[in-house]
């Protein structure tokens, strides 16, 4: 049987925002009181890990992880981005559980262990996959890219290099896209609400890349009102493009916010899509990279939608091995 490091923890619970913001610090609990119900076997649970400023510093620029670190000793008052991420006290620090998360998660896969020596194959952090955030600013709720500090170092530290990131999320993965587009060793699939209906408004299915890199990514935008027979048709595209690569590494971002009545998209997904896309990419990471899979969460404003398709990600990932 497979085993899952699942992240939980309250440091890693303070990643969200005040008030009525959707992405409120109540999104792991939800996830976790689901989780705890369904009973699902072959859970490892981890606690948050603290990132670096170096981590930070390895996707980010300079100038941008200070007024980060600046914003959040101020706290509120001070938008991060455009108009969609406000700053908070801890703010820092809430960031770089984040992406501590998500490098202790590409340790154990990689590792087949975690640091206590128990055995993980596969690992979930539920606040990661933060993929609007740029180089230079934040965006879409997201402060740091923790992806793209992950796809960083899986190449510097354990030289993998043939990286597939999908994300399922409605909203387009802009921040690893255009960071890495003409990256022709990142290969990109992305399944997402249409953008001339919703935010980022980009990932037009034209864009598949530039320069050495065309070809290596595959945008599949999506018509509101899309349901699971649209989600699974595309995601037949994805999994024949995921085996042609045949990567070293697999990361999924798995946003809740297509589901049907998440209250920022006009999808009209199930937790049946979540469970078909978890089911394929975990039998193609067996088949090409000794297993190497790391779920990220992502978006989903609907607390009930958050806790049936992450934990059918979790599920599906604790099954035996194909």
């Amino acid at each position: 049987m497979c085993q899952i490091a699942v992240f939980y923890g309250e440091a890693l619970a303070r990643y969200g925002f005040e008030g009525s913001h959707p992405f409120g610090t109540d999104r792991l609990g939800a996830f976790w009181s689901k989780l705890q119900s369904e009973n699902v076997d072959n859970i490892v649970v981890e606690e948050p890990m603290l990132g670096t400023d170096q981590d930070a510093l390895s996707f980010h620029d300079k100038e941008y992880v200070d007024l980060v670190r600046m914003a959040s000793r101020h706290g509120g008052g001070m938008l991060l981005d455009r108009g969609d991420t406000p700053a908070f006290k801890g703010v820092f620090e809430a960031s770089l559980y984040v992406i501590g998360s998500t490098l202790a998660a590409l340790d154990m896969v990689v590792a087949g262990k975690d640091s206590k020596g128990r055995k993980i194959d596969h690992a979930f952090n539920p606040i990661g996959g933060l993929h609007h955030a740029r180089r230079d600013t934040a965006g879409g709720f997201c402060v740091f890219n923790d992806i793209g500090v992950a796809i960083l170092a899986a190449r510097k530290k354990y030289g993998i290099n043939r990286v597939m990131y999908v994300d399922i999320d409605a909203h387009h993965g802009d921040g690893v896209f255009y960071e890495f587009e003409d990256d022709p060793l990142l290969f990109f699939a992305d399944i997402h609400e249409d953008g001339r209906h919703l935010y980022p408004g980009t990932g037009s299915a034209s864009e598949i890349g530039k320069g050495t890199a065309a070809g290596t990514k595959l945008n599949l935008p999506l018509e509101p009102g899309a349901g699971d027979d649209e989600f699974i048709k595309a995601f037949d595209k994805v999994e024949q493009f995921v085996d042609g690569i045949k990567p070293e590494l697999i990361i999924l971002q798995c946003g809740a916010d297509g589901l049907a009545g998440d209250p920022i998209t006009h999808m009209q997904y199930s937790p049946a899509a979540h469970r078909y896309a978890a089911d394929a990419l975990h039998r193609l990471a067996h088949k090409h990279c000794m297993g190497r899979i790391i779920a990220l969460g992502g978006g989903g404003y609907n607390r009930a939608n958050i806790g049936a398709a992450w934990t059918e990600v979790v599920r599906s990932f604790a099954m035996a091995k194909p």
